[in-house]
């Protein structure tokens, strides 16, 4: 994990591409997580620079691992490479879910928010204590009904109150974009003289935590898609391209039989789903519900 952050953070430098690592070690290093073992490197980088850095990566033998062609679910944030002879993955970000802003005016907001740690012996850029709980918050209001997400936002709030930092938290989040995503997470924390004008949440953010059964983020794509992008969207969830069973098991057996067993085991998933699936309908807001 640490020598992928220095692999990561040398090729940067070598094409003078900006990026820095969140969540993960460092994370850690800054008292904003309880001690863990990371599965992958976390680094962001401007959109701008996602395909120079990620041709840097790939001809050193890291390859793009198969991703779901669907864009319109939820908009594409990361891209997840892997390599063969590594036992970690790379998921580098051009995006955050929750920060609304521009991605590329966001960057800018990001990199001005950045500090130096040392890892595997480099001296490496990551999020300052600050912004580093925010893409935290972030990450687990993703799923709060985790006993894992309960339990790290419950541990930066700890350090968020003991620091007094609410404030900061709430000006970061402001300029990220990331103030209605955040609230859950922030309100609580705030002075009482504090009372921000709390924005709507997108649709996006919405979307992602109402689908929390698998499946159900594609079918709130097709409820709320226009009406001549549904069939479209219809016949990719009944008729997903091969590339979608590549996302969990990049082993998978791709031949006609081992695609009509997959398809068999996605539509037992499927059924079995339903009532999780109608909850998940449900729990989105329904003032943001006027095409049901």
């Amino acid at each position: 994990m640490l020598l992928g952050h220095a692999l990561v953070s040398r090729v940067a430098d070598s094409l003078a591409i900006r990026v820095f690592f969140i969540k993960g070690p460092a994370s850690v290093t800054q008292g904003l997580r309880q001690a863990k073992i990371s599965a992958d490197v976390d680094v962001f980088v401007a959109p701008s620079d996602l395909n120079p850095l990620m041709q840097a990566l790939q001809s050193r033998g890291w390859r793009e691992r198969p991703s779901d062609p669907d864009n319109v679910t939820f908009p594409k944030h990361s891209v997840t490479l892997d390599h063969p002879e590594w036992p970690c993955c790379v998921d580098v970000h051009f995006r955050f879910p929750g920060m609304e802003k521009p991605a590329s005016s966001c960057f800018e907001t990001l990199w001005a928010n950045t500090t130096h740690v040392q890892l595997a012996g480099q001296r490496l850029k990551v999020p300052t204590k600050i912004l580093g709980a925010l893409f935290l918050a972030l990450h687990a209001l993703r799923s709060p009904e985790l006993p894992a997400c309960r339990q790290e936002l419950q541990y930066l709030a700890g350090v968020i109150r003991r620091e007094s930092q609410s404030e900061a938290l709430l000006e970061l989040a402001t300029v990220t974009g990331a103030l209605a995503a955040v609230r859950p997470f922030l309100e609580s924390l705030l002075p009482e003289s504090v009372v921000p004008a709390w924005p709507e949440p997108s649709q996006e953010w919405r979307n992602r935590l109402a689908a929390r059964a698998p499946g159900s983020a594609r079918i709130i794509a097709i409820v709320q898609a226009q009406s001549r992008d549904k069939p479209k969207l219809l016949w990719r969830a009944v008729f997903p391209r091969a590339e979608l069973f590549l996302t969990g098991n990049i082993y998978a057996d791709l031949s006609v039989l081992g695609r009509l067993k997959q398809h068999r085991a996605r539509w037992i998933r499927f059924f079995r789903d339903i009532p999780s699936l109608v909850r998940d309908l449900r729990r989105l807001p329904w003032r943001h519900r006027g095409w049901l």
